[in-house]
This record gives structure tokens, sequence and C-alpha cells, in this order.
């Protein structure tokens, strides 16, 4: 039974590489980061090493029981992987659909438990949702988170000395596309993709998984960076020791 099984995967590993012909955006190449307390995203941090027109793309806010898996589809048919940022409450709530995203090669962090603005709560309220998050990432995927994305991206002291320590990275990003509005469609969020690229030449994209009209407008916005000859670079880490 084991060899059969391990047939079939060979036989889905080699139709997957066949449908990733040069038609698709593809995965020009991985960057695989230390654990570390670095920091990255321009708009706050240091920035990725990125050559000129490579992106990174990232979701926050899932797992979506409604949503992520329309992202997952839309990434798969364009070849195109992601790093996901995930609420605790999202991964007790569907460890099985996180665990199928990092199954389909995408990488995952933890986005707090939450999404409360840190500010607001005192540091031990602060570090209990670190906690709270980084229990939950690891009872759904067996190991200790490699990143952090702060909630609107509003860091704090507290949680910054944590992170380090602990060697989580922070990631921040280089640009949005403000995809939280409900009305939002196809024509504008591309249209926001395209005025974004266009003032960064690249970098680290922030979407949201959870969010309806993200998740329907992928695969234009994949077509989007096709179009205007974007290569997707994709994250991971080393694993933990």
């Amino acid at each position: 039974m084991r060899c059969i099984a391990l047939i079939l995967a060979a036989c889905a590993a080699s139709a997957n590489a066949a449908d990733c012909g040069p038609d698709k955006l593809g995965t020009e190449r991985t960057i695989i980061l230390k654990r570390e307390g670095a920091q990255y995203g321009a708009q706050q941090h240091t920035a990725l090493p990125l050559k000129k027109g490579e992106v990174v793309l990232t979701f926050d806010d899932g797992p979506s029981a409604e949503n992520t898996p329309l992202v997952l589809k839309a990434l798969a048919d364009q070849c195109a992987r992601a790093t996901f940022f995930m609420l605790g409450q999202g991964l007790r709530k569907d460890p099985e659909l996180a665990r199928e995203t990092v199954r389909e090669g995408h990488s995952a962090g933890i986005h707090s438990d939450t999404h409360p603005h840190m500010a607001a709560l005192t540091p031990a309220q602060q570090l209990d949702d670190l906690a709270q998050s980084r229990a939950a990432y690891k009872a759904t995927f067996g190991a200790e988170t490699p990143a952090y994305r702060f909630p609107y991206l509003e860091e704090t002291p507290t949680l910054l000395d944590a992170l380090k320590r602990d060697n989580i990275t922070v990631a921040s990003i280089d640009m949005g596309i403000n995809d939280w509005i409900p009305e939002d469609t196809n024509e504008v969020l591309a249209g926001r993709l395209t005025a974004s690229l266009d003032k960064t030449g690249g970098g680290i994209i922030l979407m949201h998984d959870a969010n309806g009209p993200t998740a329907k407008a992928m695969p234009t916005l994949l077509k989007v960076l096709k179009d205007k000859g974007y290569k997707i670079v994709h994250l991971e880490w080393e694993a933990a020791k």
C-alpha cells in the first residue's frame, strides 16, 4: 500500500509540474530565511533582498472556510506560492484548512490571536495574545511559528522585544491594495494593485484571504502580475531546531 501511495504521489507531482508551463505566472524562486528576530518590509523595516520586478504574495486574517479555498485555487491554477499569516482563532476553528494550505506548498505565520489593536492592550494582555496564537500554531502544525505580522501593522515595543527574544521574524509589507471594503470589485482591486506596483516596483504585497472580494478577484490580480512581468518569490523559514 505504501508503494502504491508513493507512486500516486509521484504521478500527481509530475502532473502538477506539467501544468506549470510558460503560460503560468509560476514561482520564480524561494528565499529560505533563518529563524531569527529579523524585521522585513520597507514600510517599517529593512527590505527583503529582492530584485526589481519581484514580489512576495502574503495574505492575512485566515483561514476562512468560505474564502481561503478560492485563493488557494487561484494560486494553484497559476503555480504561485504565498505566505499566509493566520489568526489563532482561525487556526482553532479550522486547523485542517490551515494544514491544507501548507500541504499545497505555501508557508504560514501568525497574525495575532484575535486581531486586536495591540497598543490598546496592557503589556500582559499583548503577551497573552501572542502566547495564545503561538499555541494555536503549534497545535495545528506541530512546530513553533517562524514569523509574525502585527494586526493593522501596529507594532509595540512589548511584542517587538518578545518576538526578537524568541527568534520570530517580524513581517511587515512593502505595499497593499486596501482590500477590506465589501463593495470592492475585481477592477477596483486590480487598479489598486497596479498603482502600488507602479509606485514600488515590487516587494511584499499585503492582501487578505479572509476577504470575499479579494478571494474572488485573485485570478484577475494574478493576471495583472503576469501581464506586467512580475516574478513571484516565495518565503520559507529554516526548520525549527
